[in-house]
């Protein structure tokens, strides 16, 4: 599970179904950039949205908070 913005910050292009893709081809051993061109982000601002992300939400849901 991640929570990754649906779109590119700066340009707007739809970024949100890129993400599994992504996982999937470096798990098949493809470098970053290989990977990225796969998935056919090409401009620079979405490869940095795609590359900074960081999946925190498991780790988060450990802390529920409850009364």
């Amino acid at each position: 599970m991640c929570i990754l913005p649906v779109r590119c910050y700066t340009c707007g292009k739809v970024i949100g179904g890129k993400w599994v893709p992504y996982q999937k081809h470096l798990s098949d051993g493809l470098s970053m950039k290989e990977a990225l061109d796969k998935i056919e982000l090409k401009k620079i601002c979405c490869r940095r949205m795609i590359m900074g992300h960081v999946e925190l939400i498991d780790s988060l849901l450990k802390y529920s908070q409850t009364n």
